[in-house]
């Protein structure tokens, strides 16, 4: 585990908490929008994040990949953070509202799915939970599990997987997670979770004209 203090380690909540309040999240242009909640809580190694595991669907262009709670914006919702509280109330039965603190946001994404930009933004929002919440999935959630932030700053973990697209194959960053692997655009969401914990950017993503998601050949 990296340190950020002696009894505070660099993945603590409460330096996460900090850190956000001044964090200048990179924002995008476009009216066709989504947004995920970003939920940690207090864990024995440092904070931890919530990750579901989406159910197979043919139509779902993340079928089966490991994301956060949340989906694209409804024309009554009031705003892209109440987009992201209404989602994961639908899909994990989890009321943000009443059950979480509100901690910012991080920068937005341009989602992509097998090699093409789908023209959609992605808004993400952090959420710190409060006490322990029961989960109860609907038929687009298959599980869902809390990944220790330490996990993920621990560079020895971080591996690669082959990636087909219209081009040819690329190789891109991942995390194996008890038989799970973590890719594409949430861990390229994680991804600047960690370089605001520690500074730190990776630098083995592929240039902004590959995409981050679609057919998995090799892990």
């Amino acid at each position: 585990m990296n340190g950020a203090g002696e009894g505070h380690p660099v993945e603590s909540l409460d330096r996460l908490r900090r850190l956000l309040a001044r964090f200048d999240p990179r924002r995008l242009d476009g009216d066709r929008r989504a947004a995920v909640a970003v939920i940690f809580r207090p864990g024995a190694e440092g904070a931890e994040v919530l990750l579901i595991h989406r159910a197979e669907h043919p139509k779902d262009p993340w079928s089966g990949h490991l994301a956060f709670p949340g989906g694209r914006m409804d024309p009554e919702d009031e705003s892209a953070l109440a987009a992201a509280v209404r989602e994961t109330d639908e899909e994990i039965g989890l009321d943000l509202s009443a059950e979480a603190v509100h901690l910012g946001r991080f920068s937005d994404l341009q989602a992509v799915a097998r090699g093409r930009r789908l023209g959609l933004v992605i808004e993400p929002f952090a959420f710190e939970l409060r006490g322990s919440a029961s989960l109860a999935f609907n038929h687009e959630v298959q599980e869902a599990f809390w990944l220790p932030l330490s996990f993920l700053t621990d560079r020895s973990h971080r591996s690669s997987l082959e990636y087909t697209i219209d081009r040819g194959i690329v190789r891109l960053p991942c995390y194996h997670w008890e038989g799970r692997v973590l890719w594409g655009l949430t861990l390229r969401i994680l991804d600047e979770v960690i370089e605001i914990l520690t500074g730190n950017t990776p630098t083995d993503w592929p240039s902004e004209k590959i995409a981050t998601g679609g057919r998995r050949d090799s892990e």
